[in-house]
């Protein structure tokens, strides 16, 4: 299993795809691993090289129990770029793996080709909210807030229809580690990118689920109206996982959006 060891810590990582194709970084959601991009990868490891990791804290890579900052999340995705010695990458990212794509946007413009930010925002509000997800995270584990963030991950029509998609990202969630979800959770807590939004210079498409109570579909258009030349694509009947609920609609809007 391919690690690098960046910024203090091991990411996992892996790779699909020719080497000499053009790079395609996925990140990972809250709570999820490199797993949730199974579909994506197998349609696009035919035309790029596909470069899927683990966040700081989640799957198969280390989890620190210091408490993790966006710069820090941002950071560990330049550092993978550099051990691969990729120079610029297309980009997609969901919720989580959105606001690394923002802060690579923002921060290092010169290492992105086009950005995706699918279900995401630039920033979370109220900070107690979080507060008391990662007491909840830290004092009960995953297992006492796995259920209520699948029921706001998915339609209940999705939920009833494809249990074994909902039951897939249910492991993820509960196999996460406690300590490391809520050191994301703070790091989510603490940003605020829209005063950056503006200077993003990489073509940008920002997908939203049109049934997405976690990160709704407003988050993603003042995202989409802050980056110049920003635009907007809607999932239908998807909630915040619309590349699992929706994957036909996300698939054909992701590959038309990135070999533009």
């Amino acid at each position: 299993m391919p690690h690098a060891h960046l910024n203090g810590i091991d990411i996992y990582y892996r790779i699909d795809g020719a080497d000499e194709a053009p790079p395609l970084l996925f990140s990972n959601s809250l709570g999820t691993n490199i797993g949730m991009w199974d579909r994506e990868t197998a349609e696009l490891a035919r035309d790029f090289r596909v470069i899927r990791y683990d966040s700081r804290g989640h799957g198969k890579s280390g989890a620190p129990e210091s408490f993790y900052t966006i710069d820090q999340l941002g950071a560990d995705a330049v550092a993978l770029l550099d051990h691969l010695e990729v120079e610029r990458t297309w980009y997609c990212g969901l919720s989580k793996g959105g606001m690394v794509g923002q802060w690579l946007g923002i921060n290092a413009p010169e290492r992105v080709e086009r950005l995706v930010l699918s279900n995401t925002s630039a920033h979370m509000a109220p900070k107690d909210l979080w507060d008391g997800r990662i007491a909840t995270a830290l004092d009960g584990g995953m297992a006492a807030l796995t259920e209520t963030v699948v029921e706001r991950w998915f339609t209940q029509a999705f939920r009833d229809k494809a249990e074994s998609d909902v039951e897939r990202i249910r492991q993820m969630l509960l196999t996460t580690p406690a300590h490391g979800y809520a050191a994301c959770c703070g790091a989510i807590r603490d940003m605020d990118q829209r005063a950056g939004l503006a200077s993003v210079t990489a073509p940008t498409m920002v997908i939203v689920g049109d049934s997405d109570p976690a990160t709704p579909p407003d988050h993603g258009e003042l995202i989409a109206s802050a980056i110049p030349g920003g635009r907007l694509h809607v999932i239908e009947n998807a909630a915040h996982l619309s590349n699992i609920e929706q994957p036909e609609q996300y698939m054909a809007a992701l590959r038309g959006f990135l070999t533009a």
